[in-house]
């Protein structure tokens, strides 16, 4: 459980399509619609898991072009929002950007899809938790539940301190252009390193005891 609770902190605290859209949304319409959002991000987690340990790994397994497919696709997603941040004029995730007011169930719904269409939770219910199941205890699909549930506790509670932070966060770089543009930079390079080695990783989903 502590090693799943380390990657699951890791992936959560680097650079990924929730936390860009959580900040941003956080900071063009504040706190509550960051909140709004993050329950759809949660709900997402929580979709990913069920799926997972009702035997997705196993379509996966046995169609690998599908897995392939899904993760050049969200190579390519990661790719983007690297060239978003990284390209000449590019925007920091932390900078003020005037967006339009969606609605509750447009927030929620926008978290929510953030989070299905994110290569990154899908690796992680697909290809790591399963490597932490241990068949010697039995009860492999509780496992998965136990173990994904620290991922959802996790990542909702470090996506949690992002909303909260996210408006501090942007009027003190707001204040500091270089920290801003270097946050730009740092957060570009991290993204497009994961685009990387998402499409180069040719490891497949483990399948299902």
């Amino acid at each position: 459980m502590a090693g799943v609770a380390a990657v699951a902190l890791g992936m959560a605290l680097s650079p990924g399509p929730n936390m860009i859209y959580l900040v941003s949304r956080s900071i063009a319409q504040g706190r509550a619609a960051g909140l709004v959002s993050l329950s759809g991000v949660a709900l997402g987690f929580l979709l990913y898991l069920t799926a997972a340990n009702l035997g997705l790994s196993a379509v996966f397994t046995l169609v690998p072009e599908v897995y392939l497919t899904v993760k050049l696709a969200g190579a390519a997603y990661l790719g983007w929002l690297a060239w978003k941040a990284l390209k000449p004029g590019g925007i920091s995730v932390f900078a003020a950007q005037e967006l339009p007011r969606d609605s509750t169930r447009r927030l929620f719904t926008m978290g929510l899809m953030t989070c299905l269409l994110n290569p990154k939770i899908a690796i992680m219910y697909l290809s790591l938790i399963p490597q932490f199941v241990d068949l010697d205890r039995g009860h492999v699909v509780v496992q998965g539940f136990v173990l994904g549930g620290v991922q959802v506790l996790i990542g909702t509670l470090v996506n949690g301190l992002f909303v909260v932070a996210a408006g501090a966060i942007a009027v003190f770089l707001s204040r500091r252009p270089g920290w801003l543009r270097a946050q730009r930079y740092v957060m570009g390079t991290v993204l497009g390193l994961l685009a990387f080695r998402l499409a180069t990783d040719s490891s497949r989903p483990a399948a299902p005891a």
